[in-house]
């Protein structure tokens, strides 16, 4: 089975045996190709149960939890890396789960969909509703997303933050790289690899 395009995107800029803790791990993907191309050890953290199962099925250590209720059982620098890969967006305190991602790991990898794009703006321009994308497919009222942002936004954040962003890859929908021109209107998906500036 092939891995997703932004998880062989991530996992290139995963060091050989490295430790790594996935967010919101969904089926394990991602961490067992790691284990097996690069040696890696670690665990995911997911919710959905069905996730859980096919998490073990891969042979991928997993702990079913909720993000939002905190992942502060972790001692500071247990981790090399931390990812959560499409669900900074769905918790509750970004802010907290950012902090937390780079005190228990020296190097945190997200992944969010871009609401700057110029396809969410023209929707919003023409139709003055809530755009629908392949990256945003929900209504307003049903969606999982409730911190939408601008990849400017996030940066900001980290700006913030004293978060120091070592790599920024901008992609479409179908999570394909390539140089672009005003990528906080251009992209669709931001993939950023983090660092405390302390670190």
């Amino acid at each position: 089975m092939s891995l997703r395009a932004d998880l062989a995107i991530i996992s290139e800029w995963i060091a050989p045996g490295s430790r790594l803790l996935d967010l919101g791990c969904g089926d394990g993907a991602l961490l067992a190709h790691l284990q097996k191309q690069r040696q890696v050890s670690g665990y995911g953290l997911e919710l959905n149960i069905d996730n859980v199962v096919a998490c073990i099925e891969r042979g991928v250590n997993v702990l079913q939890t909720d993000i939002d209720a905190g992942i502060g059982d972790f001692a500071d620098g247990s981790f090399d890396y931390v990812v959560m890969t499409q669900a900074i967006q769905v918790v509750q305190h970004p802010e907290a789960v950012l902090r937390d991602m780079l005190r228990i790991g020296c190097q945190g990898i997200v992944t969010l969909p871009n609401f700057g794009h110029w396809s969410t703006r023209l929707q919003l321009l023409l139709k003055g509703r809530m755009p629908k994308t392949a990256n945003l497919p929900a209504e307003w009222h049903n969606t999982e997303n409730i911190h939408l942002c601008t990849l400017n936004d996030f940066e900001k954040l980290c700006t913030d933050m004293g978060i120091s962003i070592l790599k920024r890859t901008v992609t479409d929908s179908r999570h394909r790289q390539g140089r672009r021109l005003l990528p906080n209107i251009t992209g669709e998906i931001g993939i950023y690899l983090l660092e405390r500036k302390r670190c």
